[in-house]
Order: C-alpha cells, then sequence, then structure tokens
C-alpha cells in the first residue's frame, strides 16, 4: 500500500510538472497576432463567461422590463376603466336631465294651452297598495293647494287633491277604486261618469241606452262634477258590452301612464261650479 501511494503521489507530481511546462511554455510562445498563447487561451475561457453571464443579465433585464411594462399597462387599462365609468355616469345624468327637460317642456305646452293658473308639482312618493291609488307630490297649503283641485299632466288627467298639508299634499289618482269624473264621449257627446276600479281600466257608468259609443271614442271630462275643468283627456274606449238595449260594460283605456309621472300640474282656477258657490256665499 506504501508503495502504491508512492507511485500515485508522484504520477500526481509529474501531472503538475507537465502542466507547469505547458503554461510555461504557451507564456513564452506568442500566436499570430503577437499576443501570448496563454493570454489568448485565458482571454478565450473568460470571454466565453462574460457571454454567458451578459446573456443572462440581458434575460433577466428584458423579463424585468416587460414586467415593469405589463404592470404600467394594467395601471393605464384601470385609469382609462375609470374613466370610461365616469363617462357613462355623465352620459345617464345628461340623458335625465334631458328627459326631465322634456317633461317640464311639455308641462309648460299644456299649461299655456289650457289658460289656466297652475301649480307645477314633483312627485315624491306613490301609494303601492292596488286598491288604494294615491301618489305624494311636493306642493301643499303653503303653496296654495286645497282639497279637490284637479291634477293633470300634459296627457290628461290624473287625479284629485285629497290631503293638503303645508308642504306636500296626497292625491288621488282616477284608477283608485273610489275615484270619479264627469265623462263627456268627444264624438257623439254621451256623457257618464268615468270610475276607478283599482285596476289600470276605468268603468264607463250611467251611460244612456241611446248613446252613441264605440270602441276608439275619446273620453274627456265634462266639467259637471265641479272638479275637472270641462274638455280635458281621460281616455279612449277601450271595450264596449251591451246586453240587449242597455250597455252592461264600457271600459275605457286612462289616457295617462300612472307608473311613469314625473311631474304634475295643479288647476288652482276654480271650475265655474266652485266660482258660482263661492260668489253665493
Amino acid at each position: 500500500m506504501a508503495i502504491l501511494d508512492v507511485r500515485t503521489r508522484s504520477g500526481y507530481l509529474f501531472l503538475a510538472v507537465m502542466l507547469g511546462h505547458v503554461i510555461l511554455i504557451s507564456a513564452q510562445v506568442n500566436s499570430r497576432s503577437g499576443v501570448s498563447l496563454l493570454e489568448s487561451v485565458t482571454f478565450g475561457v473568460f470571454s466565453e463567461v462574460q457571454r454567458g453571464s451578459s446573456s443572462g443579465f440581458s434575460s433577466v433585464r428584458n423579463v424585468w422590463s416587460r414586467y415593469v411594462g405589463l404592470r404600467h399597462v394594467e395601471a393605464e387599462n384601470a385609469s382609462l376603466k375609470r374613466e370610461l365609468d365616469d363617462v357613462k355616469i355623465q352620459l345617464q345624468e345628461r340623458r335625465a336631465l334631458a328627459d326631465r327637460a322634456k317633461g317640464l317642456q311639455a308641462l309648460l305646452d299644456l299649461r299655456d294651452r289650457s289658460n289656466l293658473q297652475t301649480m307645477a308639482a314633483e312627485i315624491i312618493a306613490s301609494s303601492s297598495s292596488p286598491d288604494f291609488r294615491t301618489m305624494t307630490i311636493d306642493k301643499g297649503t303653503g303653496y296654495g293647494l286645497r282639497p279637490d283641485m284637479a291634477v293633470i299632466a300634459p296627457a290628461g288627467v290624473v287625479g284629485r287633491v285629497v290631503i293638503p298639508t303645508l308642504r306636500s299634499s296626497k292625491v288621488q289618482m282616477l284608477v283608485d277604486r273610489n275615484a270619479a269624473v264627469g265623462a263627456l264621449i268627444e264624438r257623439s257627446r254621451a256623457q257618464g261618469v268615468a270610475m276607478g276600479s283599482g285596476d289600470p281600466r276605468l268603468r264607463l257608468e250611467y251611460v244612456s241606452e241611446t248613446a252613441d259609443v264605440v270602441v276608439g271614442d275619446l273620453v274627456v271630462t265634462s266639467g259637471i262634477d265641479g272638479i275637472f275643468p270641462k274638455g280635458f283627456t281621460i281616455g279612449s274606449i277601450d271595450a264596449v258590452e251591451k246586453s240587449g238595449p242597455s250597455y252592461k260594460r264600457i271600459t275605457i283605456k286612462p289616457a295617462v301612464d300612472f307608473s311613469s309621472l314625473e311631474e304634475v300640474l295643479v288647476v288652482l282656477t276654480p271650475t265655474p261650479i266652485h266660482q258660482a258657490e263661492g260668489g253665493r256665499e
């Protein structure tokens, strides 16, 4: 074993001496460019190491640049999304203002056509009960409102004031089961009473057997009830049923879409009947 160790150490020593000779010779031998062979080899090895390191750093730098770029794009997209949401909200607000302006313009046109003293009011609440159809408006006795004042809209008759307070009033709509208004068939001048039933349709009652009533006839206020001025639209005849010479059932489709009302006009001008009563007092 000792002899083997000596031989192994001698072999390593011999290799070391030979490697040293090669390095010395390489240091003394010049390449064609005048640079020593050892320097050329060393430079080649280190240049490859540098090339690998540079490639690695370039890859890391490119990945980092892409990450930073993606983060910037993500932030920019989030900002653009917020701006788009703001624009959508502004468009909705402008559309709502435009719709409101149209409604107010229609009310102004109605007021100018009617030659009546009126008060514009906004609907602030409505009853959800199907039997008692009422709404609350933002005007009351402080603005001159009194019970039994007519409430109208550009499309036609809405109802009447039933409970006014200082700053608001409850309005009974025509479709309320207890509502009634004197009615007149515009074409034939036949008269009757339009009555609410809690349903979307009105009933036309107390019509003469000889009256001329057909589907599609326009129904307007007759003015005999002393509440609603004469000639305002109630609706149109929707169905006519007869039992012998008598009318069994006549229904009216209201001209007003009560579910979409936002503003109304309260008629402050007394009807001729109320004016006469005031004169007698």
